[in-house]
C-alpha cells in the first residue's frame, strides 16, 4: 500500500468538476483507490463518494492506493490535486 497526503489548492477546493477528473484519473488504474478527508474514507473511484467528504481549499487530504500500479497511482493523482486538476 502506498499512501500520499496532499493539500488542495483549487479555490473551489474538490467540487464536481475536480471530483470528476480525479475519479476519471482513478480509473486508469487497477489498484484499489481510497480518499481520506476529515477523518472519513472513501471509494477514489465514487464520485458521489468524493464530493460526500466535502474537501475545501487548504484542506489536506490522503490518498492510497493498494495494488498492482499503486505507486503509478498515488503519483498520478497527487500530481492531478497538486495542479489544480489540469489534467496531466
Amino acid at each position: 500500500m502506498v499512501v500520499k497526503t496532499v493539500e488542495l489548492k483549487h479555490e473551489n477546493g474538490l467540487h464536481a468538476r475536480a471530483a470528476a477528473l480525479f475519479v476519471r484519473c482513478a480509473n486508469k488504474h487497477k489498484s484499489e483507490i481510497t480518499l481520506t478527508a476529515h477523518g472519513e474514507s472513501v471509494n477514489g473511484k465514487s464520485i458521489i463518494g468524493i464530493m460526500s467528504l466535502g474537501v475545501k481549499c487548504n484542506e489536506s487530504i490522503e490518498i492510497s492506493a493498494q495494488g498492482v500500479d499503486e505507486k503509478e497511482a498515488i503519483d498520478n493523482l497527487s500530481k492531478l490535486v497538486e495542479n489544480n486538476f489540469i489534467d496531466v
